[in-house]
């Protein structure tokens, strides 16, 4: 498995790198509203570039189809397996040959409301108990969209069910301002 992160999406010249990833990628990218959706979106995908060129001496650029829960994958890589996330401070992409997930976010405010939402009981102690609360809310909550990224199956009834270690592995890494899980089928 190749795990990319980049910090740096603020650090590349936007026109030149539109002029370099393929045309569905580009469309994608600029419709975004603002400039750092357009960012995130081309800096995912330089690299998946990058990871797909070190792992399997791909130089072309990918093309993406989609299921019908608009997980991506390669044309003509099925054996390849990835996936994409960003969030106001980091970008994320995994490569396997395995299917995967990922999701980064950045750590924000506590909401109990959210929380009470989205965690089951066992999830909502773990909160309670952990001395920063907004980091531990993300980090779970990074573990079920990783979940529902490896799956393809989309955000489901059953949101509080989600994190499955018995079914899944997770690998999270907490940073000083956002969190990143990586799950994977056991």
């Amino acid at each position: 498995m190749i795990t990319l992160i980049s910090e740096h999406i603020w650090d590349f010249d936007l026109q030149v790198a539109l002029g370099e990833i393929s045309e569905q990628r580009r469309q994608q990218a600029l419709a975004f509203k603002f400039e750092l959706g357009q960012r995130q979106c081309v800096l995912a995908y330089q690299l998946l570039k990058q990871g797909l060129r070190e792992a399997y001496g791909i130089t072309e650029n990918p093309i993406f189809v989609y299921n019908e829960h608009g997980k991506p994958s390669i044309v003509g890589h099925p054996e390849i397996h990835f996936n994409l996330s960003h969030c106001k401070e980091a970008v994320a992409c995994v490569i396997d040959s395995s299917p995967v997930g990922v999701d980064v976010e950045s750590i924000r405010e506590y909401k109990d409301g959210l929380a009470s939402y989205t965690m089951n009981e066992a999830e909502l102690d773990e909160i309670a108990q952990a001395s920063d609360t907004a980091a531990a809310f993300i980090r779970l909550w990074t573990m079920k969209e990783a979940t529902v990224k490896l799956t393809g199956t989309g955000i489901t009834d059953n949101i509080k069910g989600l994190i499955n270690t018995g079914r899944y592995r997770y690998a999270t890494v907490s940073k000083q301002k956002y969190i990143y899980t990586v799950a994977t089928y056991l």
